[in-house]
């Protein structure tokens, strides 16, 4: 991809292009240790018709997929995520993470996940898909009960 060709910033500034290094250095700048995440930085990097799916929801678009992450700020005391492994195959960037989140009244609660990116042919992100175990995670921290839920998943699902 040419300079001419990379997407641009509000100021028509060309971007980076996104690739294991751009991608590992701009979440690392959105989540940090002192309170809520400001991902202002990366929607430039995400396409207009952005699609977005994890084990919740399924977002289209990119004002939907702002307002989304706007709702988990909102909902969380503090977010961090510590980017474990980062790859990239063709138009396919994969991130293992661990997020640690801190609600109102709750302790800090950590997920594992990864998250696939496929970038559009101008470079910037058509769709993201997140991979967790949301509620394996969470039962973990409550005594007894992870254990529990564990049993369950493997007596019914293998």
């Amino acid at each position: 991809m040419t300079q001419s060709e990379l997407p641009k910033n509000a100021g028509g500034e060309n971007l980076a292009e996104l690739n294991v290094d751009t991608v590992r250095e701009l979440w690392s700048q959105t989540y940090n240790t002192d309170g809520k995440p400001d991902w202002s930085h990366i929607f430039p990097y995400y396409h207009p018709e952005i699609i977005f799916q994890d084990a919740i929801q399924r977002i289209e678009g990119i004002e939907d997929f702002i307002a989304m992450c706007e709702r988990l700020t909102k909902r969380c005391r503090s977010l961090r995520m510590d980017l474990s492994s980062v790859v990239q195959d063709s138009n396919v960037i994969i991130l293992e993470w661990k997020m640690t989140m801190s609600f109102k009244k709750s302790p800090d609660t950590p997920i594992f996940g990864c998250t696939k990116l496929t970038l559009h042919e101008d470079g910037r992100i058509l769709m993201q898909r997140d991979y967790y175990d949301l509620w394996g995670d969470i039962f973990n921290q409550i005594p007894g009960f992870g254990k529990m839920y564990r049993k369950f998943m493997h007596r019914f699902f293998g």
